[in-house]
């Protein structure tokens, strides 16, 4: 039992130096790739949407596709439709394009 206590401020250092290198790696990763990570997340996202509205079109009336392949396809998209068709008749600004 002396032994334990003697390991114990050692542990508390070496979980203080663990918790500082884990912080330090989510600065860096903040300053070098969280900005990349966003533009990739967005750009997925409008690759998303645009293979929905190449899809499901005629349900905001833009027939691109025939209905037996959006029918195919129908069981994929059906839970991002609602949020799709928010984002599609969704008044637009110029703002929009710049954030």
């Amino acid at each position: 039992m002396v032994g334990d206590e003697a390991r114990g401020p050692a542990r508390e250092g070496q979980g203080g130096i663990r918790r500082f290198i884990g912080k330090l790696k989510q600065v860096t990763y903040g300053m070098a790739a969280h900005d990349m990570t966003r533009t990739a997340l967005r750009t997925r996202a409008s690759m998303e949407h645009l293979f929905i509205l190449v899809t499901m079109g005629d349900l905001v009336g833009v027939p691109i596709l025939p209905p037996y392949y959006s029918l195919r396809l129908l069981p994929y998209v059906v839970p991002q439709v609602s949020t799709w068709k928010r984002r599609m008749l969704r008044e637009k600004d110029l703002t929009d394009a710049m954030f």
